[in-house]
């Protein structure tokens, strides 16, 4: 792999992103995602599962033959019913293990719960007592309900503490901006793809929650790593600190949310779609969708609206300011001030190693002329004279000496 590739640079946390300068791109993006998850849900809403608006479960032996024999034979049954909301009909079906198939409906009196049983039956060629039926209430769904929101409730608060405590108050707001942005979206494409709500999704929701905590939390850390004492400074500012902090970190993101996802995705994908185990594609699909949604939080939206919430810090406000007019100043009087040889601030690679061949080439150049000037081995010394005894030759002429 070469080293100047994207998935080299990424695994070195050299890839040198621009997620955090883009923030108000990331911002539009969750807004307009959030617009049309909540446009759904007002528009379409929810469909509840029979735990929440009560119903009527029947269950015939596969015996019987095919899933949709059994249920057309139902369906024939209800054609004659009715309910208070209307014409009684079938809300799911599935397969339960290998011996049984599962049919929910609208709810049903026992009168009319006898009734479709004996169709079922006569239809089907079997005996009554094969099929059986279950009256679900609507108030079961409720206390689950109330339960997972004070669940969550408790969950938030907890969150918030720790983070507060971890971190910091803005950190702490930014992940919880996160996790609501989690909890919509999924809430969105629930609605959206007209998957029942089940006593599974609200454990799902609570399931997701934490791992969109974890991946946050780990780049909060690397975050508060890369600016610890960085207004000592003043070579960069909180927001590059960040950038830089989710560079390092995306990758590690990026295999967290894979691994995640391969196995809940054959949890959905081949257990409920190909195998046909319906039980699970309501828990499958809620964690699918909030652990895309977790990843794309907290990189896109609780990073960038940190750096936001921090940038409103006097202090941070100030240091950045500091940065930028250093910035502005180096680049007009770093000319002046550069000695020879040295780099000019922002100058390129390239540039840079043409500074320093000017300057060896400048040094050898002096040291050339400083060898020509030294007298070589064994030359006389030019207008000088050589020391020697009172009566010895004189190498030079001497002031009223005689030539010999």
């Amino acid at each position: 792999m070469s080293r100047s590739g994207l998935a080299s640079r990424l695994y070195r946390g050299e890839a040198g992103l621009e997620i955090v300068p883009k923030r108000r791109l990331w911002f539009a993006i969750s807004g307009g995602l959030v617009l049309l998850a909540v446009l759904s849900v007002v528009l379409q809403g929810f469909s509840l599962g029979i735990e929440f608006k009560g119903g009527n479960e029947f269950q015939v032996p596969t015996s019987v033959g095919t899933m949709q024999r059994a249920e057309d034979a139902l369906q024939a049954a209800l054609a004659d019913e009715s309910t208070p909301d209307g014409p009684a009909e079938v809300v799911s079906s599935q397969r339960v293990g290998d011996a049984t198939y599962l049919f929910r409906t609208t709810p049903l009196d026992q009168e009319q719960a006898d009734k479709v049983r004996g169709e079922i039956a006569q239809e089907l060629g079997i005996q009554v007592d094969e099929v059986s039926d279950n009256r679900v209430s609507a108030a079961w769904g409720s206390q689950v309900t109330e339960r997972a929101l004070i669940g969550l409730l408790i969950f938030v608060a907890l969150v918030t503490a720790y983070l507060v405590i971890r971190f910091e108050l803005r950190m702490a707001i930014a992940a919880i901006m996160g996790l609501a942005l989690n909890l919509v979206l999924t809430a969105g494409v629930y609605s959206a793809t007209g998957f029942e709500v089940t006593p599974s999704t609200i454990v799902g929701f609570l399931t997701i929650l934490g791992f969109a905590l974890y991946d946050t939390v780990v780049v909060f850390d690397k975050i508060q790593e890369n600016t610890r004492g960085i207004t000592a400074g003043t070579t960069q500012t909180y927001a590059e600190a960040a950038n830089l902090a989710l560079n390092q970190t995306l990758m590690r993101s990026i295999n967290t949310s894979v691994v995640a996802l391969l196995p809940v995705g054959g949890l959905l994908f081949i257990g409920a779609g190909l195998l046909g185990a319906g039980t699970l594609k309501d828990l499958g699909l809620v964690l699918f969708v909030g652990m895309a949604a977790a990843f794309f939080s907290s990189i896109f939206l609780a990073t960038p609206l940190l750096v936001t919430l921090k940038e409103q810090e006097p202090r941070i406000k100030s240091h950045t300011q500091r940065v930028i007019a250093r910035r502005a100043t180096g680049g007009r009087d770093g000319a002046a001030q550069r000695r020879p040889g040295q780099p000019r601030p922002g100058a390129s690679a390239d540039s840079s190693t043409e500074q320093a061949e000017e300057a060896t080439a400048s040094a050898d150049a002096e040291r050339a002329a400083l060898a020509g000037a030294a007298p070589k081995v064994g030359a006389r010394p030019a207008g000088g004279k050589r020391s020697g005894s009172r009566g010895g030759r004189s190498g030079g002429n001497r002031p009223g000496g005689k030539r010999r």
